[in-house]
């Protein structure tokens, strides 16, 4: 058996600094902001002896406990392409599953079924979150590395079941999903059917990665998070959701080839492009030099299916209020971007108008709040950020996406002096959330312009399984 070379991927997270809501509906648009933590990916061979033959990729996300997960695959008749089943390692234990990995792993061995000859080979494949994913000890260094830490102190052991492990709201099931599918067709497919380096080949991990996280998720999001993972900040206007609302699971007849032809945006009969209707636009989005993003940790938490919800019910038993209050943020969250361009492509460096657009971003957030009655930007999130507006050189923030009580995205002036005045006003900060009180800190994240990428698998090493 030939064994195949290392492969190593990272995908940004996310902020949706403004379009919350509207980016549901293709009406609107959302701005969204990749962020500089990244989910890694890293996938190598696994050895085997002479006469030993296995069909299996194993799977291990070593900063949690118990998370290791076991995957048998065959390919199935009829094109149904490769059926993935986990292992049980002990038949008196229940299966410990995770519907994102199992779900990115049967879609992309699917495809790669369809586009090339299925020689799929045992693999070991380890997954690795930047800290600031999670919720992580005071005794705990921040997050990502910035050049000069060893990278041994980059991840760290949560010590707990992912299960557990409180989330930061940065997008990580997106992320985790597309560097996932990444790293197994950049492994497994040669680089003439896909070479992450090529417009094509994004395009098609954008829609692979769109189709496997809508089908684990169990419903057909806006797919924001997504886009940004792959390509980076940009300004993004949602697929028509009928794309994927019908689609078939892997093992299904002909689900291989509807995926190849669905990815591949061609449909059987014709060399014509399919549905895929996305905008992403990466040039509209830049940040003025001098100033970054921040995000602020609240260590809460909302149910954001249950929110989004709500809203939607909302705005469909009041058409015309909420159509107000939508078309009102959507030329704020227009402006900002626009403005936020202007300032970067310019020699003048005024804030003013920035300021005024979070002000009016900020007011259709209540409004829709009050009139929906679910907490987007809820009376404890309104004291937070209107405390860190008030510090010298901070510029706007908003409770970014759905909102709630999850982390606030803050534009600031990109000096340490602003930052140290944050960290003095969060130090002995009182939040007052859903389930009690909370504390404020500082990620150590900014925006990032770069999606997914290539990375050199020999920088993980000792942290990977062997």
């Amino acid at each position: 058996m030939v064994l195949r070379d290392a492969v190593a991927v990272s995908a940004p997270g996310k902020v949706l600094l403004a379009g919350g809501y509207l980016v549901l509906d293709r009406a609107y648009t959302g701005l969204v902001f990749g962020l500089d933590a990244r989910i890694h990916v890293v996938a190598q061979p696994i050895p085997t002896t002479n006469g030993v033959v296995l069909n299996e990729v194993v799977v291990t996300s070593p900063q949690f406990e118990d998370a290791v997960w076991e995957y048998g695959y065959r390919l199935v008749g009829r094109g149904g392409g490769m059926s993935v089943t986990q292992l049980r390692v002990d038949a008196d234990l229940s299966l410990n599953r995770n519907i994102f990995i199992e779900t990115a792993l049967g879609y992309a061995l699917s495809y790669i079924a369809a586009v090339w000859s299925p020689q799929i080979t045992p693999a070991s494949i380890t997954i690795l979150a930047d800290n600031d994913y999670y919720s992580t000890p005071d005794e705990l260094p921040s997050g990502h590395t910035n050049g000069d830490t060893a990278p041994k102190q980059r991840f760290h052991n949560f010590g707990v079941p992912l299960s557990k492990a409180h989330k930061t709201g940065l997008g990580s099931s997106a992320a985790l999903v597309t560097s996932f599918t990444a790293a197994v067709l950049s492994y497994y497919l040669p680089k003439e059917h896909f070479d992450l380096s090529t417009e094509t080949s994004r395009r098609r991990l954008h829609n692979l990665a769109q189709a496997a996280h809508c089908a684990a998720q169990g419903k057909v999001g806006s797919g924001f998070d997504v886009a940004s993972a792959v390509y980076g900040s940009c300004l993004y206007r949602r697929f028509s959701p009928d794309i994927l609302a019908s689609s078939a699971d892997p093992g299904a007849e002909d689900f291989a080839n509807a995926l190849k032809h669905l990815i591949n945006e061609t449909t059987e009969n014709s060399s014509s492009e399919a549905a895929w209707d996305t905008e992403i636009h990466r040039d509209a989005v830049k940040v003025p030099k001098g100033l970054r993003l921040v995000m602020c940790d609240v260590s809460c938490g909302s149910q954001t299916p249950g929110m989004v919800k709500k809203v939607l019910a909302w705005r469909k038993e009041n058409p015309e209020e909420a159509d107000a209050i939508w078309s009102d943020l959507h030329e704020a969250n227009e402006s900002l971007a626009k403005e936020m361009k202007a300032l970067a492509e310019s020699q003048i460096f005024g804030l003013e108008r920035l300021r005024t657009c979070f002000t009016r971003i900020r007011r259709g957030i209540r409004a829709m709040s009050q009139k929906s009655g679910v907490p987007i930007e809820p009376p404890a999130q309104t004291e937070l950020l209107d405390a860190c507006e008030a510090v010298q050189g901070v510029v706007g923030g908003v409770v970014p996406g759905a909102g709630g009580y999850d982390a606030i995205s803050l534009l600031i002036e990109d000096k340490a002096e602003t930052v140290a005045e944050l960290e003095k006003l969060l130090k002995n900060w009182e939040f007052k959330g859903e389930e009690g009180g909370g504390k404020v800190t500082i990620l150590g994240v900014r925006e990032e312009m770069e999606g997914v990428r290539m990375e050199r698998w020999g920088d993980y090493a000792g942290m990977v399984m062997k």
